[in-house]
Formats: C-alpha cells, structure tokens, sequence
C-alpha cells in the first residue's frame, strides 16, 4: 500500500507533467504544479529539490513510461517504429517533454535511464547488423536516430501537423508511411526487392 507521501509525489510528478509538457520549463509555475496535485508547494522541493530537478523527474519517469510500453526490438525496426507510433499518439505530453528538454536544456547531462536506454539499444542493433538482420550501411547511432525521427515525425507538436484531432485514416496512412520508411531504411541488401 503506498503512503500517504507516495502518493502525494505521484501527483506532484503527473501535475508537473502537464505544466511542463505545455509550458516548458520557464513557462511552468510551481504554484500551479501544486495546486493542480492538491499538494503543498513546499513538498515540491522536499521532494524534489527545485523546479529543474522537477523537470528532470519527470523526464525520467516519461522515459520508464515508454521503455515499459515500447520495448525495442532490433531485429524489428518497422514493428518497434509503428508502437512508437501508437505510444506518441497516445501521450503527446512526453514527446512535447522531449521537445522542451532540447530547447531549454540543450546542455543537460543526459538522463542516466535515457543513456543506458540508448546504450542498449545501440549494442542490440549493432548485433543485428552484424548477422546480417539489419543493413549495415550506416552505423547504429545514425539508424536509430532516424528511426526514432520517422516514428515521432506526425506526433503532437510537430511542424508535420500531427494535432490528435486528425481523422482516423490520416492516422493511419501516416503510421503505414513511417512504417513503411523504416522498413525500406532498415532491410539488408539481400531482402531487397
């Protein structure tokens, strides 16, 4: 059973989720991180030190959120692109997150679960590349990195137009495409039609 301060940080992390997704950091106001968490102003900075650091939990907690959702799969691009996909579409608020984090903390030391994250991933598809599962044409930091770009390319706030209110078929033909590219940037020579 979680206590009562558990709880109470749980909310301050959802809270501050939202201000920040929508206000970044220098927009964001503790006040209104607390009182949408019905909690205490001052249990913000127990908790969590300063409103950075705040920042920095629930960047955190948005990486753990998708690593458990969207497990990566190497040998899988185009599958791990598509529920990529379906998770942006599904949590706008993370990737507006990822968005503010590059705008207003360029500088930051990377997240300790974000470079582990990377790190693994990059081992995984370096292995497929070398039994041949993947094209090796480029190295694994490029590849992911377009990868993760055509899976968020339509998401919540990108200049691509990615508003959720769209149709269900723009939504769809979007996936396919992403999908799609993916598939034709990842498939070895030997695959290729």
């Amino acid at each position: 059973m979680a206590t009562k301060s558990e709880e109470t940080k749980k909310r301050l992390l959802q809270a501050a989720t939202q201000e920040f997704a929508t206000y970044g950091i220098a927009g964001a106001r503790v006040d209104r991180i607390a009182a949408a968490a019905s909690a205490n102003k001052n249990l913000l900075y127990v908790y969590f030190g300063n409103k950075e650091q705040l920042f920095d939990a629930v960047c955190e907690a948005a990486i753990e959120e998708l690593m458990a959702a969207v497990p990566f799969d190497a040998r899988d691009l185009p599958g791990y692109a598509g529920a990529l996909f379906d998770f942006y579409r599904a949590h706008p608020a993370l990737i507006r997150l990822a968005r503010w984090q590059a705008l207003e903390r360029p500088d930051a030391a990377p997240l300790a679960g974000a470079r582990e994250t990377t790190l693994r991933k990059l081992r995984e598809l370096a292995s497929a590349q070398a039994e041949g599962l993947v094209d090796a044409g480029m190295p694994p930091e490029a590849l992911l990195t377009l990868v993760l770009s055509l899976a968020g390319s339509w998401s919540d706030g990108s200049p691509e137009g990615g508003s959720p209110a769209q149709d269900a078929a723009a939504v769809s033909e979007r996936r396919h495409w992403a999908v799609v590219a993916v598939g034709r940037l990842s498939r070895p020579p030997q695959q290729r039609p």
